[in-house]
C-alpha cells in the first residue's frame, strides 16, 4: 500500500522571507524561538528573519552544529521552555531545520529522544503535539523545509532519523536570495545533496508515480543548473532553480531513498566533521552502478529516464545507461570542485566495518530498489575510495 501526502504550504520566490511575519500568523505564532547557526548568523540573514518580524517576542538559539546533536536539541529545548515559546521558525540549512524538528518533539514528549527514532519503533510514537516549525532554508540541498524526516547524532553516538508527518514544518519560505551569499563549495556539496535526493528516490521500488515525476523534474533543473550556481553565486535563476530542486527532492522522497543516504548517514556518526552532500556525491556512482541491476529499475527504465533527464542522450540498457550516470557524475563532482573520493576527505579503510553495520541498520537501507549485504557495502566503499 503506497501513501502519497503532498506537503504543505510552500512560498517561493525572492523576497519570500518577508512573508514570515504572516506566516507566524496563519499559524498562530507569538513567541517564536529561532534555531539556526553561527555562520547564518555571521551572514546577516538571522537579522533579515528579525526584521522581517517587528514586533513580535523572539527568543534565539544560534548554536546549531553541523552536524545537529541531542546536546544541542537539549540546549535550545531548555531555552524554549524558559522563555515560554510557541512555535519554532528554522533559519538555516538542513542542521537547523533538523534540530528544530527534533526539539519540537523535545518540547512535547517526555524520555530521551531515541525514543523516537525510526529504527527504534519510534515513528508512531511522535503525537500532534509537537510544537508548531516554520522553516526558512539557506541552502539548496536537504529539502528537510517541506520532508517529514530528521537526522540527529544522539547521545550514544548513532546517526539516526527520525520520521513522522507531525514535524513536517507548517509552512516553507524558500527565498533563493538568502542562498545567494553561499560559498562555491558549499554550494555544490548542497545541490549535489539535493541531486542525491532526486536520483535515489526515484530509483526506490515503491509505487509514487507523482514522487517520480516531481524527482525527475528535479533532477532536469539542478543537473542543468548546479554548475552555474556555483561558479556564479549571483545567478538568480539558477539559484532559483536549485532551491526548487531541493524542494522538489525532499518532496519526493517520502518515496523512500538507499544506499547513498544509509552510507551517508553512517559515515556522518563515524566523523561528524564530514559533510552529508559531499558524501552523497561520492557515494552517487558506485551505487547507481549497483542499482542498474535491480528488476524495479530495469522494469520503468529507470536509469535510461534519469540518463535523458541528465542531457545524456537516448541511452538503451539499464547498465549502460547507469555507466554513462556514474561517469557523469564523477566528472560533475570534478567540476565542482568536491573531493575525488572519500580517501581524499580522510576516510579509511579500518572505519568500513563501523560504516557498514550502521548503513545495515539505516532506516534507508531497506527502501534501495536492491537490497546491499554486507559484502556488497565494502564494495560500495572500496569503489568510492
Amino acid at each position: 500500500m503506497s501513501f502519497i501526502n503532498y506537503v504543505t504550504q510552500i512560498q517561493i520566490d525572492f523576497g519570500a522571507i518577508q512573508l514570515l511575519q504572516q506566516e507566524c500568523a496563519r499559524v498562530g505564532m507569538k513567541r517564536p524561538l529561532i534555531v539556526t547557526d553561527a555562520g547564518v548568523k555571521a551572514a546577516g540573514i538571522l537579522q533579515k528573519a528579525l526584521d522581517a518580524l517587528p514586533g513580535v517576542a523572539v527568543a534565539v538559539y544560534d548554536q546549531t552544529p553541523s552536524n545537529p546533536t541531542e546536546a544541542a536539541v537539549r540546549e535550545a529545548t531548555a531555552m524554549y521552555k524558559a522563555q515560554q515559546c510557541d512555535g519554532l521558525i528554522a533559519v538555516g540549512g538542513g542542521s537547523s531545520i533538523d534540530c528544530a524538528k527534533c526539539v519540537s518533539i523535545a518540547v512535547s514528549h517526555e524520555g530521551p529522544l531515541k525514543t523516537y527514532a525510526t529504527i527504534e519503533g519510534g515513528s508512531l510514537k511522535i503525537t500532534d503535539k509537537v510544537a508548531p516549525i516554520i522553516a526558512v532554508p539557506t541552502t539548496s540541498g536537504t529539502g528537510s523545509e517541506v520532508a517529514r524526516g530528521a537526522i540527529l547524532i544522539v547521545d550514544d553516538g548513532r546517526k539516526l532519523g527520525f520520521h513522522s508527518w507531525f514535524i513536517v514544518p507548517k509552512a516553507a519560505i524558500c527565498d533563493p536570495e538568502l542562498t545567494m551569499g553561499l560559498p562555491a563549495g558549499l554550494t555544490a556539496a548542497t545541490g549535489m545533496d539535493a541531486i542525491a535526493h532526486c536520483m535515489e528516490t526515484f530509483m526506490a521500488a515503491p509505487f509514487n508515480p507523482p514522487a517520480d515525476g516531481i524527482a525527475l523534474d528535479g533532477l532536469t533543473r539542478g543537473w542543468a543548473h548546479i554548475e552555474r550556481a556555483t561558479q556564479n553565486g549571483q545567478d538568480r535563476d539558477a539559484r532559483l532553480h536549485m532551491m526548487s530542486a531541493s524542494m522538489q527532492g525532499a518532496m519526493a522522497f517520502q518515496k523512500g531513498l538507499g544506499c547513498v543516504h544509509s552510507l551517508s548517514h553512517s559515515l556522518g556518526g563515524v566523523n561528524p566533521k564530514l559533510h552529508h552532500g559531499s558524501l552523497n556525491a561520492m557515494f552517487l556512482p558506485a551505487v547507481v552502478r549497483f542499482n542498474a541491476a535491480a528488476e524495479s529499475v530495469q522494469k520503468e527504465r529507470r536509469m535510461e529516464r534519469m540518463a535523458y533527464a541528465m542531457g545524456l542522450g537516448e541511452i538503451q540498457g539499464a547498465a549502460a545507461a547507469a555507466e554513462a550516470i556514474a561517469q557523469a557524475i564523477t566528472a560533475m563532482n570534478a567540476r565542482l570542485g568536491l573531493a575525488s573520493g572519500l580517501a581524499a576527505l580522510g576516510v579509511e579503510p579500518a572505519w568500513f566495518d563501523a560504516i557498514i553495520d550502521g548503513a545495515m541498520a539505516d532506516h534507508c537501507h531497506k527502501t534501495n530498489p536492491r537490497l546491499s549485504t554486507a559484502q556488497q557495502y565494502r564494495e560500495m566503499l572500496e569503489a568510492s575510495m
